[in-house]
């Protein structure tokens, strides 16, 4: 098993591979983040993870993005490359449909489901 060196690691993106997510596309989402990042050569500042179910099925496919904790519903693997641009450059990125983040308080944009509250 390897151990990364995360020494210059700015951001760190969880992609949901749960079944509903891959049934959905998950996996091209997850290589075309991967792509943008090897060709941009951002590999010491953007590391990906490959996540079970999120939760949030409804919102396929669910993008995380740390340390902001900011989270995107309905990717599409044509979000990667202004997405990525958006972690290096350090500019907001808007993707094309709404989406939902968390910072202290959690917020949401218009026509997203609140969810089921964990007890």
């Amino acid at each position: 098993m390897a151990t990364w060196n995360f020494e210059h690691l700015k951001h760190h993106i969880l992609i949901c591979n749960g079944s509903t997510c891959m049934r959905n596309g998950a996996e091209e989402i997850t290589q075309s983040i991967r792509k943008e990042i090897s060709q941009r050569e951002l590999d010491n500042m953007i590391h990906t993870t490959r996540t079970k179910c999120n939760g949030r099925c409804q919102d396929t496919c669910v993008v995380v993005q740390y340390p902001e904790g900011r989270w995107y519903k309905q990717f599409q693997p044509d979000d990667a490359p202004a997405f990525v641009k958006s972690l290096y450059e350090g500019v907001s990125y808007e993707p094309k449909v709404s989406h939902f983040y968390g910072t202290e308080k959690f917020e949401r944009t218009n026509n997203t489901v609140e969810g089921v509250l964990k007890k």
